[in-house]
């Protein structure tokens, strides 16, 4: 009986470990698609627009950004 169970617990760690393995190279595999999709060269029409946005993005952002506390001091020594 006991060598039963011990059997039924090596079956039991070697299936788990298997599905381990295989999920390892399962998604090593995905990884290298990803990399080979973002590995693909641009055309100078998307380096272009890609620029551009790029460009966009940054003035939006410092658009959002609040004025400093230098800036309003600025403001109200020029205003008098």
């Amino acid at each position: 009986m006991s060598k039963l169970l011990s059997s039924l617990v090596a079956a039991v760690f070697v299936m788990s470990t298997g599905s381990v393995f295989a999920a390892s190279h399962m998604a090593a595999a995905g990884d290298k698609k990803a990399d080979a999709a973002t590995a693909a060269p641009m055309t100078k029409e998307e380096k272009k627009q890609a620029k551009a946005t790029k460009k966009q993005d940054k003035k939006a952002a410092k658009a959002k950004s609040e004025p400093k506390a230098g800036d309003a001091m600025k403001k109200d020594a020029a205003a008098k």
